[in-house]
């Protein structure tokens, strides 16, 4: 489904920023390329990321299926959808149009469903969870603080050796080193999730007794390269610790 509409993000038109990239884009389904574009436009439906539209001609529109759904945004307009089709199966709903949008940039752009396609490329780097915000930036710093982590007033990490996480827009994270961290209270999950900055990450639950704190901490294992400094460091949320 389209993701809900800004209400806050800054813009120059109405309530949904847009810019221009200057990065090559190619998304993939079923191992086929369905877009590939030097001018992909950035619209920012959320403020804190934005998502890619391509302009027709750079679609394989020969891919896209009209279907029957429809959806309304107040700030873009009316969409259709189209089911985006491949040799090794279909994203029904997988992508969307405003042709009749206030906005008029939009009118003759396509959006795809992040989550729907195969892979996203920015020039020949994939991308994971979403595109990529211009004006992010992800710092990791080495610390000497003293961070103490306690769920329920036991004590699960203390250590002087952080590395925090310093990313444009969202609190700062300790990362921890597993050697000052109580392992024996984490017990891994199955949930994990993406990001274009740092990777894929894996969660743990803290048990404390009898109560069972969920995906409390996690870790980037293989972190992207901009992160590598958090490799197989452990973080806690900070707001529910």
């Amino acid at each position: 489904m389209p993701p809900a509409d800004a209400t806050t993000a800054p813009t120059a038109r109405g309530r949904v920023r847009v810019d221009v990239s200057p990065k090559r884009v190619r998304v993939y389904l079923g191992g086929e390329i369905v877009a590939d574009s030097r001018r992909v436009t950035l619209v920012y439906e959320v403020p804190y990321y934005p998502q890619y539209y391509f302009p027709r001609e750079d679609v394989r529109t020969d891919r896209l299926v009209p279907t029957e759904s429809t959806d309304h945004s107040p700030s873009r307009g009316d969409a259709r959808f189209f089911t985006v089709t491949s040799s090794r199966g279909d994203a029904v709903d997988g992508a969307w149009q405003y042709p009749a949008s206030p906005i008029e940039e939009l009118r003759d752009l396509i959006r795809f469903d992040w989550s729907a396609m195969d892979s996203w490329f920015e020039e020949d780097e994939e991308v994971f969870g979403h595109p990529r915000n211009p004006a992010t930036r992800v710092e990791v710093l080495e610390s000497s603080r003293h961070v103490e982590v306690r769920v329920d007033g036991v004590l699960v990490a203390d250590t002087r050796h952080p590395r925090i996480l310093l990313e444009t827009g969202l609190p700062p994270r300790y990362y921890l080193p597993a050697v000052d961290v109580r392992m024996e209270l984490l017990e891994p999950t199955a949930t994990e999730s993406q990001c274009p900055y740092k990777g894929t990450a894996r969660y743990w639950s803290v048990r404390i007794g009898d109560e069972l704190v969920p995906d409390l901490a996690w870790s980037y294992p293989t972190p992207l390269p901009e992160s590598i400094k958090v490799a197989g460091l452990i973080c806690f949320y900070n707001e529910k610790a």
